[in-house]
Order: structure tokens, then sequence, then C-alpha cells
């Protein structure tokens, strides 16, 4: 299994992300190419050399029109970027900046955003998809932020041609290495204030804290704003779950610098491996329920099937009151996990539920289609952590049981004496 690691003990930003991910490249400069061949309104990337606290890495330059955002943020805004890279202010339209004295900065709200991503850029639909879905959580902060809708977000020019390269460039990454889990470590967001139009606000911004609701964050006794709105949402889209590193072999390692300098090495560090072990993460949502029936709960069980659970079994328990109960459980991946829940509190009496995160190891399965004298039989076929065994499929082995009016055991004994050849 491949899996992608991501290191944000100096938090994370968009153009941080996209250098460490541009690091697991064979030929990174053919992706720098591609990107300034998208015509983003303006923008020029480049990959530059950087080191940090003796650590090299790559850091991504973006410019709108021939000079890099930051530079502009600061003169127009009085932004004050301590991480030194992409706080983007997404003012609504409340803000009161005098435009007079600049009359090429106009301001995008999402559906212009949306317009030059799925319009004008040349990129698949699924990353397309992916771009807006992270622009996305970048809006919903703000306008959760602002009290306004939507639809009144504006985005500054230079501040969203530079947030639409950087996610375009990770959503592409990740498209590009495909991973089969991405983990990161708990984020460190900073401490202290950061200075932006509004005024003065609390570290982590109120939008990144907004994005990282439900992640695992920490401060610290770095005085910065370590981790942006943009590298928030690109974390909250793509990261299946937070923790320490998996057990993993590792192929290749990209440092993804900022443009600060801090007593730590400012960067994020981004592992790409793969796991011997065919580790996958469920989650366990169980209930009790002690007054429904054999028959509600068996259609229960049948509906949670139906919502996308791996499994589901029941245990019988004893409950308060000396009430004989019902234990339901339903296993399920992390992206079915809503669903289940809902399905639950639908299709039972239960008014609480209860959820754990586990780890489950599994062997490699294939399925084989076997030709046989009575009809096509399928063979499941599991291996790994040294062992090798197979089975027949039960509706196939029931089939040729009742046409010949013999036991499942025998039909297996007929199958395996006659010659079987694997169509698939």
């Amino acid at each position: 299994m491949k899996i992608l690691y991501l290191d944000c003990a100096m938090g994370a930003a968009g153009d941080m992300l996209a250098a460490a991910l541009l690091e697991l490249l064979p030929q990174p400069d053919a992706f720098i190419e591609q990107m300034n061949a998208l015509g983003i309104p303006g923008v020029h990337i480049q990959r530059i050399p950087s080191v940090k606290c003796g650590i090299s890495g790559t850091r991504i330059s973006v410019k709108i029109n021939g000079v890099e955002e930051e530079s502009l943020d600061l003169h127009h805004h009085d932004h004050h970027h301590s991480h030194g890279h992409d706080h983007h202010e997404n003012p609504s339209h409340t803000h009161h900046h005098d435009h007079k004295s600049e009359p090429s900065h106009t301001h995008n709200r999402l559906q212009d955003i949306e317009h030059i991503v799925r319009d004008h850029l040349p990129i698949s639909d699924k990353i397309k998809e992916d771009v807006m879905a992270v622009y996305e959580l970048i809006a919903e902060a703000e306008s959760h932020i602002h009290g306004v809708p939507v639809s009144n977000i504006h985005f500054h020019e230079v501040g969203a041609m530079d947030a639409v390269a950087d996610i375009t460039a990770v959503c592409m990454l990740m498209d590009m290495l495909s991973p089969d889990e991405v983990v990161a470590s708990a984020i460190h967001v900073g401490s202290g204030q950061v200075k932006c139009a509004h005024g003065i606000l609390p570290v982590p911004a109120p939008a990144t804290a907004h994005i990282l609701k439900d992640v695992p964050i920490y401060g610290g006794n770095i005085r910065g704003e370590l981790c942006t709105p943009t590298g928030a949402a690109l974390l909250k889209y793509f990261v299946d779950r937070f923790g320490a590193m998996p057990l993993m072999k590792i192929d290749s390692i990209g440092y993804g610098m900022g443009a600060k300098d801090f007593p730590a090495a400012n960067c994020v560090r981004a592992f790409l491996g793969r796991s011997e072990d065919k580790n996958d993460a469920v989650f366990e949502i169980s209930c009790n329920v002690d007054d429904m029936t054999a028959e509600q709960i068996g259609f229960a069980m049948e509906r949670l099937f139906d919502s996308g659970a791996l499994d589901v079994f029941t245990i019988p328990i004893g409950m308060k009151k000396s009430r004989p109960g019902t234990l339901l459980c339903a296993l399920c991946k992390r992206e079915n996990r809503d669903d289940i829940i809902r399905s639950i509190f639908r299709f039972t009496t239960t008014i609480g539920i209860r959820q754990a995160e586990m780890h489950r190891y599994v062997l490699n399965r294939t399925e084989t289609n076997m030709d046989t004298p009575y009809g096509v039989v399928r063979r499941k076929d599991c291996d790994g952590y040294g062992v090798l065994r197979s089975k027949y499929e039960y509706e196939d082995l029931a089939r040729i049981a009742k046409e010949k009016n013999i036991s499942l055991t025998d039909a297996i004994a007929l199958i395996e004496q006659n010659s079987a050849t694997p169509t698939k």
C-alpha cells in the first residue's frame, strides 16, 4: 500500500505543501513547466532551492504579473506574513479598503474562481473538482467568520491567483502521486497574533481555526502564523487521518520550505513509501437496543449493508433494568461513516451511537472465475503474512449442490476432481 505522510511540525501553507510534494517527483522541472502552461491569469511559478537550518529543500515562488504575491500584499494591504507564505485575506463585502488609489486591483468571488478553474484550466475534471472543493472549504470558513453568504465572499485578485496556483499545484501533484492513504501529523499552528487588513487577529487566524475543527492542532513557543487557511484546507481535504507516522518503508522524502526563518527548520516534510502490511483504518459504529424485534434488527442490518458497511453483526447483551438487549455493530470506511450513522438512527430505535477507530490487517484478495463442467465457479484467493488460501463462492457451491442434490462438501470435491480452468 502506497502511503504519503506529511510532517506538519512547522505548520503548513499551500506553497510549502506544493514544494514538498514536488520534491517527490523524478522530474520536478517538467511539472513547473506544466504549471506555467496552464494559463492561470498573470501567474508565473519558479522552483527555488532553499536551505533552512542546514536542510536543503525547495521553495516555490509564485509571481503575479512579475511580482511575488507576498510583496504585493504587504505593500497594498499591510498583511504581516509571519510564516513567509500565503495567508490569503478573503474579506467580505464589509471591508473598508480605499480602492481609489488601486484601480488595477479587483476582487473575485468564488464563482469567478470557479469560472477560471472549470472553464479555462486544461486539467482533468477530477482535479477541477478537487481544486473547487478545497476553495469551497476556505470560502465557507470566511463566510462563517464574517457572517455573510459564501456568494458575498471576495478574494483579492493577487491573493486569489496565488491561491489558485498553490491549490491547483497540490491537487495535480496528489493526482500524480496517487497514494492509497494520506496521513499527517498533528498541525503546529504557531502562536501570538497576525496583522492583516482587518487589524490584529489571533493565531491561528479565525478562518484557519474554523477549517481545522476536528483536526488535531497545537501551539508552541514559535510566535507567528504557521498554518494558513490554504494549507489548512488542503490538509483537511486530502488527509485520511492524523497521527504518528505509520509503519512504512520510505521511497522518497520532500522538503517544502517557507520564505521566513525560524529557530526550527521552516518546512513541511513529505514522506512517500509503502507498507508491507495491508493495514486499513476502519470505524466500528455501535449502539445498544432493547425494544426492537428480530425482524426489525434484521431489516436494519440489511439497510446498513446498503449504506456501505463492510460488516454488520449483533451480540446479545444484558442492559439496565435487567433487560436482555442487542449490541448492533457496523464496520465501515471513513467515507461511509456519516451514511452509516444516519442509517442507524433511521432504522433503529437507538438515541445514541458510539464510534471507535480501528486498524485491521487483511490479506491481499483476488477473485478467479473457474470454468467447470457445472458452469462458472468463482474462487476467492487470499495471500499475505506467509499465508495462501482459497475458497469457492458459496452461491456457486450452493447452486451445484442443489442441482446434483449433494452436500456442499461433495460439491467442492466434485469441482476439484474435474479440471477447472481459470478464465480471469
